[in-house]
């Protein structure tokens, strides 16, 4: 019986991650610049995550070793999010997120031959529909062509999240809570801006009222609330189920683009966003259609590419 509960908490999951450019693109607008935006989404989000720990007596204890492997991990996701909004400058938002959405696929490339994990016919699939997406994105001749600069930066930002993934998996964290996980790695993501930005001197000022309201709804909308529904999906429908509905991701930052910030939607966009997301779907489901199980219930597998069931595609 499929658990509507877990159901309902993986698409806010995914439809909230996918609001990141509806707040973002106003700060971009108002002169904010990269760092400064990244610096106070994370430090507001640590702030909530706090008070969110303290009211539901979670524990944030960890290790001294633990810490330092918290910290080292936090470079690589700040290098996601900061190509993220990087090809935002370049890339349509929806566009650009979706590149990123790519990364489930980076993943299996890399543990096929990095880490020798059996290949399948499935995933040979997926990666051919990846590229035909990307490659229907990037030529999207109806919408006047596509930055290159900003294709390799949404990519570049998807890649860095899926060796993120995996070295958190081959990490001595890999069996720390997911909200603890998440708590740290925040931690150390908003101290690692706030000295590069301070250090090249780009630390801005909040400019108005408005920029304060959009930076607290990109901490808590589709920081805080999507990390917090994310743990739950899994919890009650399992992580291969909840990384299905991850698919709404870049269908919601899509949405947004072109109702929203008026972004073209063309026929070659459609058909990239189609095929990058059924190339995702592919990679995730790759073990069971591998196996040949089929059933009309909810999947609960718990390993995909050697990736740890407790690894959570945290954004």
């Amino acid at each position: 019986m499929l658990n509507w509960k877990g159901f309902l908490y993986a698409v806010i999951t995914s439809a909230t991650f996918g609001l990141i450019p509806l707040f973002t693109l106003p700060l971009l607008h108002a002169g904010m610049n990269t760092p400064s935006i990244l610096f106070y989404r994370f430090f507001i989000a640590v702030l909530m995550m706090g008070v969110c720990a303290f009211f539901m007596r979670r524990s944030l204890r960890v290790s001294r070793k633990e810490l330092f492997t918290l910290a080292g991990l936090s470079v690589l996701y700040i290098g996601s999010a900061v190509f993220l909004f990087w090809s935002y400058q370049y890339l349509a938002s929806g566009i650009a997120t979706t590149m990123m959405f790519l990364y489930p696929v980076f993943v299996a490339l890399i543990m096929i031959y990095g880490f020798k994990e059996k290949n399948s016919f499935w995933t040979m699939l997926a990666i051919v529909l990846a590229v035909s997406g990307v490659a229907m994105l990037s030529w999207n001749g109806e919408a006047g062509g596509v930055s290159f600069v900003g294709i390799l930066l949404a990519v570049l930002s998807g890649l860095s999240y899926g060796v993120y993934i995996i070295a958190v998996n081959k990490s001595a964290v890999r069996d720390l809570p997911s909200d603890k996980l998440t708590f740290y790695v925040f931690v150390f993501t908003a101290i690692f801006l706030l000295a590069g930005a301070a250090l090249m001197g780009k630390l801005q000022t909040v400019p108005d009222w408005k920029s304060d309201l959009n930076l607290t709804l990109l901490a808590l909308i589709p920081t805080v609330i999507s990390n917090l529904t994310l743990v739950w999906a899994v919890k009650l429908i399992g992580s291969t189920f909840a990384s299905v509905l991850g698919a709404m991701e870049p269908l919601t930052a899509m949405t947004v683009g072109v109702f929203v910030f008026h972004e073209p939607f063309t026929r070659s966009t459609a058909w990239g966003v189609g095929l990058i997301i059924l190339a995702v779907t592919f990679v995730v489901l790759a073990p069971a259609l591998e196996k040949g199980y089929r059933t009309g219930k909810v999947l609960y597998i718990t390993k995909v590419k050697g990736i740890h069931p407790n690894i959570l595609p945290y954004h």
